[in-house]
């Protein structure tokens, strides 16, 4: 999903159709991979129906409420397109990443393809930031392919990297996800110099993309893994601690103290971005009061909206959850929502009655605690790119985690 730049391209269409869909890596592999494995795993008898679970539930009447209110568009083709892309890249990879994983072994293995991608991307993104140059800025163009993405983006003088993925924020959320399975893979073996280097990949890849909502994602992750582990308040103390001594020891240095201005909830570099998304939440509350229960198609033409027009042209909606609002109003919010919470609830329940040193409860670990990270990040940040698909997928390992832990229980291995 990530070896080439999320672009899109149209294919064209015949008579009064101009172009069917769109298609970008992420749709492409899809219909290749996902497709032929969607339907070998709804043939197998021993695959959970989809709408089994609690979160199928939510998820099908989520996907029902918004592709029911596609239908308000005034083209009906605009109406049907948008009804394949949300198969396509909602319920088709969460229905295959709910299902397909079945042992301890499967899980591992998808965690390890992730992290292996995500750390060669952060050493890419460290070259980026390093030598001030985006990589892929004119790989979509020389493929001919449609993207809004890639320009080069500063933060107080320095490149913010971006990688393959077209935006520092996407960047850094992939790095964040990435920690988050790593706290997995490194359970079962001991702390070697070899161990640790994928984190410190993906640590500079996070670093280089300069996002600091996906730095407080990425130490929401770790926090929430320690809060679920045993001697919790050490560790977390122990964490502060270093933390303090870490800050305290770049703050005598010049260098250490621009690095310090870049950092969430203290620093002072690019502040506007705080208040436009300050300022974006209270203009959205006026438009979602006014179209409350299903939201609306037009809400960017409304007077609230133009006036948050930005440099680009374009109203950021910087907020995933203020987005489900304005397309679908309170009704798909609390859909979306409550499909995170309802999961990250099932997961908090499921991992702490496992043995603290179960190699399943730090599966359970790592995956509540990269849900929960993900549904922080995604407040600050829009559903573009590869971020939906890959929350989708974090949301089906989860389910099939879930699925898991139930067989075991129902079907014991008898002790040799």
């Amino acid at each position: 999903m990530f070896a080439v730049p999320a672009a899109s391209i149209n294919v064209p269409g015949f008579g009064l159709i101009n172009y069917f869909v769109s298609l970008n890596q992420p749709q492409l592999l899809a219909l290749l991979l996902l497709v032929p494995a969607g339907f070998l795993l709804s043939r197998q008898k021993n695959t959970l129906r989809l709408g089994a679970t609690p979160a199928d539930k939510l998820l099908l009447a989520y996907v029902l409420l918004v592709g029911l209110l596609q239908l308000r568009e005034a083209n009906l083709t605009s109406s049907l397109r948008g009804g394949y892309y949300l198969v396509l890249g909602t319920v088709l990879p969460y229905y295959v990443a709910s299902r397909a994983p079945r042992q301890l072994g499967d899980f591992r293995v998808v965690m390890l393809a992730f992290v292996g991608a995500a750390a060669l991307l952060g050493v890419l993104a460290a070259f980026e930031t390093l030598k001030h140059w985006n990589l892929y800025s004119s790989l979509t163009h020389s493929l001919g392919l449609r993207w809004g993405y890639g320009g080069y983006l500063g933060r107080d003088g320095l490149l913010r990297a971006s990688g393959s993925l077209g935006q520092p924020l996407v960047l850094g959320y992939v790095m964040a996800i990435g920690i988050g399975f790593w706290l997995f893979l490194r359970s079962d073996r001991p702390s070697t110099a070899g161990t640790e280097v994928p984190l410190l990949m993906m640590a500079g890849g996070s670093v280089a993309a300069l996002s600091r909502g996906p730095w407080v994602g990425a130490v929401v992750i770790l926090l929430v893994f320690i809060w679920t582990g045993p001697r919790a308040a050490r560790h977390t103390a122990l964490l502060v601690v270093l933390a303090a001594l870490g800050m305290g020891a770049l703050s005598v240095t010049s260098a250490g103290q621009k690095a310090l201005n870049l950092l969430p909830f203290i620093g002072k570099v690019d502040e506007f971005n705080v208040t436009y998304r300050q300022q974006l939440l209270d203009k959205a509350l006026s438009v979602i009061d006014r179209h409350f229960w299903l939201g609306s198609v037009d809400y960017l033409q409304t007077p609230e909206m133009q006036s948050m027009i930005q440099g680009e042209g374009i109203v950021d909606i910087v907020n995933s959850y203020v987005g489900v609002a304005l397309d679908h109003g309170a009704i798909g919010l609390a859909l979306f929502a409550g499909f995170f919470v309802t999961l990250a609830w099932q997961l908090w329940q499921a991992q702490r009655r496992l043995p603290p040193d179960d190699e399943t409860r730090f599966l359970g670990r790592a995956l509540l605690a990269t849900l929960v990270g993900i549904a922080v990040m995604i407040s600050s940040l829009s559903s573009v790119g590869v971020i939906p698909f890959v929350y989708w997928l974090v949301a089906g390992l989860c389910v099939a985690y879930l699925d898991m832990l139930k067989r075991l229980t129902s079907n014991p291995t008898p002790a040799p």
